[in-house]
């Protein structure tokens, strides 16, 4: 499984997730990506997921394969590689291979009981975050515990919990500026869709369902 997140000028605008197979990529509407732009081709490429591995191959010689700012034919693509196509790029990621940073990485002893707890009762479909900015953008953090803390004690924290109706972001700690979508949230309990955009501590993270 691959995920592909779609950027229009540095701002993500799309992204979604891909089964192994071949995704077509172009500006036609019969694609599985599909990108309206000029700069992009009708058949612009293909990327063949696999369980061993994903590569690109280019559909059309007039559109030459930018991967990471280098033009190349077809290759093998790794997690955060940037495919460029004019004003438009495409962040891969292969999201079995990627863990969570350290700095998101603050679950207390409580919270890790509470998932052992939890965790076998809950059957929701697994969830992840995406970086969206920063050092650490393109990378996934899996949700798999019953409940996930993000943030830095002063700074503002988060807890997302994963619950039979889905999962819900809540705030721990109101320090800093915590937005889901671009508004404040507050005290307020929100259950979390598929592209909704959180921002902690200045950091931006996507959630998507597997």
């Amino acid at each position: 499984m691959a995920k592909l997140t779609v950027f229009f000028k540095d701002k993500a605008i799309h992204s979604g997730l891909f089964e192994n197979g071949v995704v077509h990529i172009g500006r036609d509407e019969t694609n599985d990506l599909t990108i309206d732009s000029l700069s992009v081709a009708p058949a612009h490429a293909v990327i063949i997921i696999r369980d061993d591995g994903c590569a690109i191959k280019p559909l059309n010689d007039e559109f030459p394969l930018i991967i990471n700012g280098l033009t190349t034919k077809a290759c093998n693509l790794n997690n955060n590689d940037m495919i460029s196509m004019g004003k438009h790029a495409i962040l891969f990621n292969a999201t079995e291979s990627v863990k969570f940073p350290a700095a998101f990485d603050s679950l207390d002893n409580d919270v890790k009981s509470l998932n052992q707890e939890i965790g076998r009762e809950l059957h929701s479909p697994t969830a992840n975050l995406q970086i969206m900015n920063g050092n650490n953008i393109g990378k996934i953090l899996p949700l798999k515990n019953a409940m996930t803390r993000l943030g830095h004690d002063g700074n503002g924290v988060i807890a997302i919990s994963k619950r039979k109706e889905g999962y819900f972001v809540s705030v721990l700690e109101n320090s800093g500026t915590i937005t889901v979508n671009s508004q404040p949230l507050d005290d307020k309990s929100l259950k979390l869709k598929t592209n909704d955009v959180l921002v902690v501590n200045n950091t931006s993270l996507q959630f998507f369902l597997n």
